[in-house]
């Protein structure tokens, strides 16, 4: 099996968990051990998530989660910088620890999503964090 089709099944097991990140995203928005900063990323991360109107369109099959996703990491990842990871496992109903399954999804995003998609999540990212 070559890289590409490696990347693409883990990919394709990660964005099968979709609705547990947006399970745990709500469920941080209510613990106030989150930062109010870091709860308007996970606003935005939320409102990405649910639009239809993306980088990616949700209705290409696969490919329009991968940047949904990709976001949701990068909005977790800085969370997981900020706060205690602990935080994070109370929410997360998967069956994987999630501090792994974040920075594999950025890594694997970095290497999946065209530079200018990449380019254009990370400006809307870091565009969160000013």
């Amino acid at each position: 099996m070559g890289r590409l089709e490696l990347n693409l099944t883990e990919i394709k097991r990660y964005t099968g968990m979709v609705p547990k990140f947006l399970k745990l995203l709500l469920g941080l928005l209510k613990d106030k051990r989150v930062p109010f900063k870091d709860k308007t990323i996970l606003v935005a991360a939320i409102a990405y998530l649910l639009n239809p109107v993306d980088f990616i369109p949700d209705m290409i099959p696969f490919f329009g989660m991968v940047d949904d996703l990709y976001l949701v990491a990068l909005a977790l990842l800085r969370l997981l910088y900020h706060t205690d990871e602990e935080i994070l496992r109370a929410y997360w109903e998967g069956e994987e620890d999630i501090v792994p399954v974040i920075k594999k999804i950025v890594e694997l995003g970095t290497k999946i999503l065209p530079p200018k998609v990449r380019e254009a999540v990370l400006g809307t990212f870091e565009t969160q964090n000013a």
